[in-house]
């Protein structure tokens, strides 16, 4: 695998899906529909998948693809894949509430190893480098050209006073009880895979997650957390978690910088 040209053209097509997606929530109105599990997904997350699965079969065609919106590639036993969520926080998106990412990643024998996480609305742009460390590129986030780089890593968090980050649209009961199990100090929300880049940017010491997901939510936000010196852990056992699972779902999960005791929770 040529990690140089898999991570340009995962940046490539994530800033063009970025561009195209920005077209429709700028719009007047845009079409919304709920899929068969009453999810809504709208215009912007067919194009985005579109542009970006016709992009990486184009240029990957021997590598595996599993995508959010092409149900007939969840049907799949797999541990090496490229994996697309093209719009994750769509509900973000209908609200206009700009926590909404572009997510694309490469899973390596069940671990993702690269990948990237854009925040169109917000101009954020979270990636792995070649080599599988992460970095936040700043500037005009131009398509042919790389801007500023910066390398990303995660806190040496203060055990007794945490910054936790959790979902906007998902925060229940449960997941406040998981939370205040710990010393923490303040606390954020944010939509989409944007919680695993805080965490991998330090702005956030653990990110936990008590509800449903699927591996294409996560990939991409897991792999730049890798690469800044992160993990994600199941809660059930605080073993790593794994993807290309059956039916591609995940458990209930926690994101966090190291030196957390999360045994203790």
């Amino acid at each position: 695998m040529d990690h140089d040209a898999l991570m340009h053209t995962l940046r490539r097509l994530a800033l063009e899906a970025g561009d195209r997606i920005m077209e429709i929530y700028h719009a007047d109105d845009f079409d919304i529909r709920a899929k068969s599990d009453e999810s809504p997904v709208t215009e912007a997350d067919e194009a985005a998948d579109a542009l970006i699965s016709a992009g990486l079969r184009a240029a990957f065609p021997e590598i595996a693809l599993v995508t959010e919106e092409q149900s007939e590639t969840h049907d799949q036993d797999v541990r090496d894949f490229l994996i697309v969520d093209p719009l994750d926080g769509t509900k973000e998106f209908i609200q206009r509430r700009g926590d909404f990412t572009v997510n694309i990643a490469l899973v390596e024998n069940g671990v993702p190893t690269r990948g990237v996480v854009y925040a169109p609305a917000k101009g954020r742009l979270f990636y792995t480098d070649a080599h599988g460390q992460s970095v936040e590129e700043t500037g005009d986030l131009a398509k042919a050209t790389v801007g500023v780089q910066t390398t990303i890593h995660v806190s040496d968090p203060d055990t007794g006073a945490l910054m936790v980050v959790a979902s906007k649209s998902h925060r229940d009961q449960a997941t406040d009880d998981y939370i205040n199990r710990y010393p923490v100090k303040d606390s954020k929300s944010a939509g989409s895979s944007l919680k695993f880049c805080l965490v991998a940017t330090g702005e956030a010491d653990f990110y936990p997650r008590l509800g449903r997901t699927m591996e294409w939510d996560t990939a991409a936000g897991h792999a730049v957390l890798n690469g800044a010196g992160g993990k994600v852990l199941r809660l059930d056992d605080l073993q790593a978690l794994t993807y290309g699972k059956p039916t591609f779902s995940n458990p209930f999960f926690v994101a966090a910088a190291p030196g957390i005791d999360l045994s203790a929770a």
